[in-house]
């Protein structure tokens, strides 16, 4: 594939009005571009700190096979699926350009693929960082027994308590964040709904996000339990209440996110109807 396929831009709204129909045409495979481009046309760029974000679409006799976006220069680069012809391509183009980048993230076999283009044309070595599972909802199927209690939506009352559990998330799966009252707006926590587990008495023990639905595709992230709660049911209490919630409005789609190295919580989703339709990896770059 000729590096000069590739069609670059800073201009969002350029890239979307050229590869927004191809993004839409696979909206599982290509969750992550559809989420954060409908996050900066909704909240802006400078939200997210995206000022100097770089998008990229491969295009070859009048249609789109690929696309790419890099939110900052200190950020990973994101593709959709592509073969290693196409990933060696985009590396040049890129390391002709000068760019760095300091990870790649997509489908395992487009991660693997577009490290090693990396590594020949600029010498960076790739270590693997992260492995998922992207799960689709099937038939959802609530737990027996059920936990006693009852889902409810959290509102603006509920502020401090969810930046707390978000809080807990995050340290909990390694994202190098800070979430408080005064960053809470700028990080990809705040555009979510969320929904609280809450035992008879009233009390959230458990917690479950939605992200807005794009193309049709609702996914669920993220889902915590504080770890003294654990072990009752709650997370997975949680996760089918704002399942049925995206389903009743309108997802054609469910997904989420599992860590390929915790058992549990891939167990867990698969017992509630998520089946595992793609192996997701994220590599960094020295």
């Amino acid at each position: 594939m000729r590096p000069d396929d590739w069609y670059l831009t800073e201009d969002l709204d350029d890239f979307l009005a050229r590869g927004g129909a191809f993004l839409r045409s696979r909206p599982v495979a290509h969750i992550m571009p559809l989420t954060w481009t409908a996050r900066l046309r909704t909240r802006g760029a400078a939200a997210y700190g995206a000022e100097a974000a770089v998008f990229g679409l491969l295009e070859r006799d009048g249609e789109t096979r690929a696309a790419f976006y890099r939110l900052s220069p200190d950020r990973g680069i994101s593709l959709t699926p592509l073969t290693p012809g196409q990933a060696d391509g985009l590396a040049a183009r890129l390391a002709a350009l000068g760019h760095t980048l300091p990870g790649v993230s997509a489908d395992q076999a487009t991660a693997a693929a577009f490290a090693e283009a990396w590594r020949r044309h600029t010498g960076a070595t790739a270590t693997l960082r992260v492995r998922l599972h992207l799960h689709r909802l099937g038939t959802l199927t609530p737990p027996r027994p059920f936990p006693e209690g009852r889902g409810r939506v959290a509102g603006e009352q509920d502020l401090e308590h969810l930046i707390s559990l978000c809080r807990g998330f995050a340290a909990d799966v390694g994202e190098d964040v800070t979430i408080d009252a005064d960053t809470w707006p700028r990080t990809r926590f705040a555009d979510k709904s969320y929904t609280f587990w809450e035992t008879p008495d009233g009390t959230p023990v458990s917690m479950a996000g939605l992200n807005p639905m794009v193309a049709g595709l609702s996914r669920v992230d993220p889902v915590y339990t504080p770890a003294a709660l654990r072990g009752h049911g709650y997370a997975a209490a949680a996760t089918v209440e704002v399942s049925r919630a995206a389903l009743a409005a309108g997802a054609t789609d469910v997904v989420l996110f599992t860590d390929a190295a915790n058992p549990t919580s891939n167990a867990l989703y698969r017992r509630l109807g998520y089946v595992p339709v793609v192996d997701w990896a994220g590599y960094a770059f020295a």
